[in-house]
């Protein structure tokens, strides 16, 4: 990690993420700005390539949106009877109902690479007469679903992320090219569109009032098996995004033991009234029963931006903090090397700030310790998170800090989060 003006250093931490081997028990997450790292997670849009797996067949994933804009085409809500969990048949009741409007979505991009000299010296000095271009061709399949009845479809931005071309197939067997409108990587949420009219629409629900136990229907085409059926329970709610490993993205999932696989990604989380309530995006390699899914209002917001302005802009402040614990103040006092002593036992520690940054304008330091911002208290990276998240681009945020044994407050203005960040 870079000096600073503290000198600060936390050991075994890297700026970027966490050293390979390091145990879930014990490790000390890093999250860059308030909530968005420019982080690489193993050349994979979405999931860590070493933890997690994506939801599609190949190097992209999937999520929903719906389409709340008032200028678009009306959304209306299939009529479906009441059924319930209580009901033996509720699931079957629910697939007749609303199965027809999950559609699979088969992406396709053109890589380009060189061919390098089989000889070390020419490798080495780049012969363009022996490093031959040559292209390959990467293909994808996703789940996504229709929010209204002309053509509107939600999935994960890591789907159609880079696709040359986007195909849509209906569970009748339609097959339609899809245009993508607009696609957000921090939560991964994409917007595309077919030309189509009078298609069938998943009515939607809300996520603000789930709990856990309630049960769960997914339908997708995972590993290219179309139209597939599982169901579950909603395991919990409000998975921060570094609880699951992804800390890039700002999103608090729901969690789920309904049986989700690769292809699943995009497809609707639905409750027992055949309602959306997520968007099931990503599992855990190796575990069973733990799939994630993004809350649907979460998707409502990022969609509605999508729908007016074709991209969304997410708060910045341009941080990389540490949630300050026990174990993280006793490694820093005893480390020598920090021109710092920490005397607060809570609070989110400031471990880097962006050059240039509102951070950085504002006059946030390294080694300044958040207290409260707009004197709601923070004791945790996932609270300052949530907190500029909903905040408005400048509008100013009031920070209160700990520098030197002294509480001070600093108005930060937050800014766009710059596009090169969000890859």
């Amino acid at each position: 990690m870079k000096k600073t003006e503290h000198n600060l250093r936390v050991p075994d931490i890297h700026a970027w993420g966490l050293p390979q081997g390091t145990k879930s028990s014990n490790i000390i997450k890093l999250m860059l700005m308030s909530g968005v790292a420019v982080v690489s997670l193993g050349g994979c849009s979405f999931l860590s390539a070493r933890t997690f797996e994506n939801q599609s067949n190949n190097p992209q994933s999937e999520i929903a949106t719906q389409n709340t804009n008032n200028n678009s085409p009306a959304l209306t809500t299939p009529a479906i009877s009441s059924s319930s969990a209580t009901d033996p048949n509720f699931v079957v009741a629910v697939v007749q109902k609303v199965g027809d409007a999950v559609v699979r979505i088969d992406a396709s991009r053109t890589v380009q690479s060189r061919r390098l000299p089989a000889d070390p010296f020419l490798r080495r000095f780049g012969n363009p007469g022996l490093s031959q271009p040559r292209q390959r061709v990467e293909r994808g399949s996703g789940s996504g679903f229709i929010i209204n009845s002309s053509g509107q479809i939600l999935t994960n931005a890591h789907v159609v992320d880079g696709a040359d071309s986007v195909t849509v197939i209906l569970k009748d067997g339609r097959t339609f090219d899809g245009k993508v409108l607009g696609e957000d990587q921090v939560t991964d949420v994409a917007l595309i569109e077919i030309e189509a009219n009078n298609l069938p629409i998943l009515p939607i629900g809300n996520s603000d009032t789930l709990q856990p136990g309630e049960a769960v229907i997914a339908i997708g085409n995972p590993l290219g098996l179309n139209n597939t059926v599982t169901s579950g329970i909603l395991s919990a709610t409000g998975r921060s995004s570094s609880e699951i490993g992804v800390s890039d993205k700002r999103v608090d999932y729901l969690q789920t033991d309904a049986a989700i696989n690769p292809g699943n990604s995009g497809g609707p989380l639905l409750n027992s009234r055949g309602q959306v309530i997520g968007m099931n995006t990503a599992i855990i390699q190796g575990a069973q029963g733990l799939g994630f899914a993004i809350p649907i209002n979460t998707v409502q917001r990022i969609s509605q931006e999508l729908i007016t302005k074709g991209r969304v802009d997410h708060p910045y402040l341009g941080i990389q903090m540490v949630t300050l614990t026990p174990e993280v103040k006793s490694t820093i006092n005893k480390d020598a090397r920090n021109r710092l002593n920490i005397t607060a036992n809570q609070g989110v520690l400031l471990v880097d700030i962006v050059p240039r940054s509102p951070a950085f304008a504002a006059g946030l330091k390294s080694g300044d310790l958040i207290q409260s911002i707009n004197n709601q208290p923070v004791t945790k990276i996932e609270e300052v998170q949530k907190l500029v998240e909903k905040s408005q681009i400048g509008i100013p945020l009031q920070i209160q800090v700990e520098r030197n044994g002294q509480v001070i407050s600093v108005a930060v203005s937050p800014a766009p989060l710059p596009a090169r960040t969000q890859g």
